[in-house]
């Protein structure tokens, strides 16, 4: 299998990072990690861009010099990624001695260069226009907003200064052959439309230096000029792997590997059509795929100081723990399109997704084994019914899962895997193990709780890239170590070994039931609570109310008013007790429609576990359920 080179951009330090960095940057290291265990040999890098006028403003007015002022950015960076466990092979500095040389090198090449009429592909002139220091790049008047830049909201700068050119024009049409023949891919196939319909407008060439800038790395060939900062910054994905000092290691992972860049949309034309045309007047190969995701806002609202809607990735973790974080961000909306991250959902679909679903899986099928079989795993048994079309569905998730990550659907990749778990969970619920244990039948309790400790296995090793802490976790639940942390592994069948030990010590995603009273993840006010005690509308909505039939009820034996309920809500089976034996026979009971809530932290009660809560009022000595007015399905939703 081809060796494959995945990079971030490297980001502007100007200012501390933030989600939109984190965002890109956890995406990357997801894949990375899960080409890992594909058995693919992956370098995965990021960095800093570090030089131009921008940088030495900030630097000034901080009273600190341009390094000093670097070195302290580059130090939130790498505590960020540290926090979020990112694990990249390598983090490139454009200040550094290492990068400095692959730069001066690569400007070499192309002043040396030539068109194939014969002109100098690099060459000496006059820019004479508009430059926004925000962005750090030349404007045209059709990229102003009432004469401002779009982005940084300020009026550019008229600028007239020597530099040196790149003759962009004549590498136009072998760019668009590329990018045709699929050799040089661009994804989305939205932003690969885009970059073709620049090529057929009437593009400038661009300058490679500028004249009155220190900040930045001389050219070697007039030591009046520095390297322009976009043409530093793009040089970095060679910097990194040994363009100017390591002819081997640059060979393995540019000449000979895959090489995808990964990146927000936003910087479209300089890695799309600049980048493969300095490459190709230095006589090297051009990127081999480049994946440009979409924007995104924060509660609706686009991410800014000025809305106090920035989230801190620190901040976070802090709340909520790396892998939890990671998946977060990640599963707000599907990979590469726009979207929005919802920061008041975070805690409503961590106790959805990982509490109720994943958490609670695992907690039900671990303390029945170790309830039933003294803590070790059963034998598998293949009397139970339904369980084949769901083992055959834990078997391909691997490599479904894998060939979404090779399309670059990150989402749709963790989505597979959660969508095995609910149905886990529904198997779970309709064989009823519970039943089984009360009437001794341990072959088949034990032949549902393999199966499904077995699905539970392969799921965390499909999970692992994007929560490789929480994952690890739940492998050594069932004694499994990294030695069969493969996708190879998670695709072979019978993984878990009967008699293996089984033993839960806490919840692996205890529940939330509010956020904190610190809430880092954004940095918007809070309402204080009213006197009267009167809830905010979103506060009501975090709870589950539907429709559920009462399938089956018994008496809880030594509990008078407890009764055992099998209900249906729709979508799955599920137990819960309730205090209603007083009132409710288990023959009355069966058969009814009653309102449940479906949100609720599993509990305990009488040795029984009880999934979820049905509503009822008193009136007097006699208690009434609340049942719904009409024949509703159950599952039917209460708002």
């Amino acid at each position: 299998m081809k060796p494959i080179y995945i990079t971030t951009p490297i980001y502007y330090i100007n200012d501390v990072p933030h989600i939109g960095h984190a965002y890109t940057t956890i995406a990357a290291d997801f894949l990375a990690r899960f080409h890992k265990l594909a058995g693919r040999e992956t370098h995965f890098v990021t960095g800093t861009d570090e030089h131009g006028t921008k940088i030495a403003e900030v630097a000034q007015k901080r009273g600190m010099s341009e390094i000093e002022f670097c070195d302290s950015v580059v130090r939130e960076y790498e505590k960020a990624w540290e926090n979020l466990t990112i694990d990249n092979d390598y983090f490139i500095r454009t200040t550094s001695k290492r990068h400095e040389k692959a730069v001066r090198r690569i400007l070499d090449a192309m002043k040396k260069a030539k068109t194939d009429d014969g002109q100098d592909v690099v060459y000496s002139g006059y820019y004479e226009g508009l430059y926004c220091i925000g962005c750090e790049k030349f404007l045209t008047e059709k990229d102003l907003v009432d004469g401002q830049c779009p982005d940084h909201k300020r009026e550019p700068e008229k600028l007239r200064e020597k530099n040196y050119f790149f003759r962009f024009s004549a590498f136009k049409d072998r760019i668009k052959e590329k990018i045709l023949s699929g050799e040089l891919l661009i994804l989305p196939e939205e932003r690969r439309r885009e970059v073709l319909g620049l090529i057929e407008q009437d593009l400038p060439d661009f300058s490679l230096s500028r004249e009155h800038v220190t900040w930045g790395i001389p050219l070697t060939f007039d030591k009046s000029q520095v390297a322009y900062v976009w043409v530093d910054a793009l040089t970095n994905y060679i910097t990194a792997i040994g363009y100017a000092d390591d002819e081997e290691m640059f060979a393995k992972w540019w000449q000979k590997a895959e090489v995808v860049h990964l990146m927000a949309k936003e910087i479209l034309k300089f890695h799309c059509l600049y980048w493969p045309a300095m490459l190709m007047a230095a006589g090297l190969k051009t990127p081999d795929k480049i994946f440009l995701h979409g924007f995104f806002t924060v509660d609706g609202e686009k991410m800014s100081k000025t809305l106090g809607n920035q989230i801190n990735p620190n901040d976070m973790v802090a709340e909520f723990g790396a892998d939890v974080t990671r998946y977060l961000l990640l599963t707000q909306y599907p990979f590469g399109v726009d979207g929005d991250i919802q920061a008041k959902r975070f805690v409503m679909q961590y106790n959805s997704d990982l509490a109720n679903d994943l958490g609670n899986l695992v907690s039900r099928v671990v303390t029945m084994i170790m309830r039933n079989f003294d803590g070790q795993l059963p034998e598998f048994s293949d009397a139970i019914e339904n369980v084949e079309p769901l083992l055959q569905q834990a078997r391909d998730l691997p490599q479904t899962a894998y060939g979404h990550i090779k399309e670059f659907r990150l989402t749709n990749a963790i989505g597979e895997a959660l969508n095995l778990v609910r149905a886990t969970n529904k198997f779970f619920n309709d064989a009823a193990p519970w039943q089984m244990a009360k009437e001794g039948d341990l072959k088949k309790l034990g032949g549902v709780l393999y199966a499904c400790a077995e699905i539970i296995r392969i799921v965390s090793i499909v999970l692992y890239p994007i929560m490789p802490s929480k994952m690890k976790e739940l492998r050594t639940v069932f004694s499994l170590d990294d030695s069969t942390l493969t996708l190879e592994h998670a695709g072979n069948s019978s993984g878990l070994k009967p008699g293996t030990g089984v033993k839960l010590d806490e919840p692996l995603f205890p529940r939330l039931n509010s956020k904190k009273s610190g809430d880092a993840t954004t940095k918007t006010e809070k309402k204080k609570a009213e006197p009267d005690n009167l809830l905010d509308i979103s506060e009501f909505a975090r709870a589950k109310l539907v429709v559920a039939e009462v399938i089956a009820a018994e008496n809880v034996e030594g509990a008078d008013k407890l009764l055992k309920l099998q209900i249906d809500i729709g979508t799955e089976k599920r137990q819960i007790v309730a205090g209603v034996a007083q009132y409710y026979s288990p023959e009355k009971i069966t058969g009814m429609k009653i309102i449940v809530v479906t949100n609720l932290k599993p509990a305990v009660i009488r040795g029984i576990e009880s999934n979820g809560m049905l509503l009822a009022a008193k009136a007097g000595k006699q208690l009434f359920l609340v049942t719904p007015d009409g024949d509703l399905p159950p599952g039917a939703k209460i708002s």
